[in-house]
């Protein structure tokens, strides 16, 4: 009898080191394989007090985890269970557990780029932005008060251009947001980032510009920016409108009457357009306008605040994009039949 409980617990402790060496293995594979078969990754959201349980079930669910149960008791014994972020997140079936954890722990959400377009109106500029995926819309244009609020901005103008003061307050760039972001996040981002590069560059200015403030520069830069589309122009565009201020000629630029038709614009600009006076039409009024009328370009404030010395005083569109700039009325008026009335 003492010899079959010998051989028995024999057995049993052969077994029971089988048993362990089985177990240190698949401990062994599940912590240095990866985590999933799957050949690419995947972005999972992580919602707010999710469990680890529910976090490994939906990994599983979605082809990111072969072993859910193992990967519970893993972060468990690690006391990890309960450091998980939320939020979307990039899962890379490549990783191991030990990086899955990681990237989990460390909660690098999935960010999105929006470029903001230079030569857009805010009106522009925010329906660009509510249309985003994931964005949580907060700003809304039958709100103007608030909107005025949120960004600490007067509103001096008529009701007739009822987002004059928000005009050119955002740097048209490259932003980059997660899901849930809000629409006023970017835009207060963006707002931050256009008083920065307009200080700078006031404090850099060349010396003897007929700007009062870094105001008056900004609605410069919106009027080159409007203007073309050519970078090498810019700083000829700003010098030729400079040169008119100082000469106190009217600036003439059709940007200004579009923008003072207002909602109206057709798509043409007529004679009585020209001959209207607004706010806006520099055809009509002296000096600059009272706002900004798009989004001025960070290469569009430096052209201001750096302009060619140029005697220009005149240009004229050439129809490909670029124009012909003239430093007398008859060259310009001939530009004019070249380009305009005879093509």
């Amino acid at each position: 009898m003492k010899r079959i409980f010998l051989k028995l617990f024999k057995w049993m402790g052969l077994l029971l080191i089988v048993a362990a060496l089985v177990l240190g293995y698949q401990v062994r594979q599940f912590l240095i394989e990866p985590i999933s078969t799957q050949t690419q990754p995947a972005v999972v959201e992580i919602q707010p007090g999710a469990s680890a349980a529910s976090v490994a079930s939906q990994l599983h669910q979605a082809g990111l985890l072969n072993s859910p149960k193992w990967y519970v008791w893993y972060l468990r014994y690690f006391d990890r269970h309960g450091l998980i972020k939320t939020g979307e997140m990039m899962i890379e079936p490549s990783w191991t557990v030990q990086e899955l954890t990681e990237a989990l722990i460390k909660g690098e959400t999935v960010k999105y780029p929006v470029t903001l377009i230079a030569g857009h109106t805010f009106k522009e500029t925010l329906q660009q932005v509510q249309a985003l995926p994931k964005i949580d819309k907060q700003l809304s244009t039958e709100r103007l008060s608030e909107l005025y609020e949120v960004f600490a901005l007067s509103n001096a103008n008529s009701s007739a251009y009822p987002f004059a003061g928000l005009e050119g307050q955002f740097l048209p760039e490259t932003y980059f947001y997660q899901a849930g972001d809000s629409d006023k996040d970017i835009l207060l981002r963006a707002q931050t980032d256009l008083q920065a590069v307009l200080q700078q560059a006031w404090q850099n200015r060349q010396q003897g510009l007929p700007f009062k403030s870094p105001y008056e520069a900004l609605i410069m830069a919106s009027l080159v920016e409007k203007e073309t589309a050519v970078a090498q122009e810019r700083t000829l565009i700003a010098g030729v409108f400079i040169n008119r201020l100082n000469k106190r000629m009217r600036l003439q630029t059709d940007p200004t009457v579009i923008y003072g038709i207002g909602p109206s614009y057709d798509g043409n600009i007529r004679k009585r357009d020209l001959l209207t006076t607004t706010p806006y039409n520099t055809y009509r009024i002296n000096g600059l306008p009272p706002t900004p009328i798009a989004l001025p370009s960070r290469e569009a404030i430096e052209a201001v605040m750096h302009p060619d010395q140029t005697k220009a005083l005149y240009f004229v569109s050439k129809g490909n994009g670029e124009h012909y700039f003239s430093e007398t009325l008859n060259e310009h008026n001939r530009a004019v039949r070249k380009y305009q009335l005879l093509k």
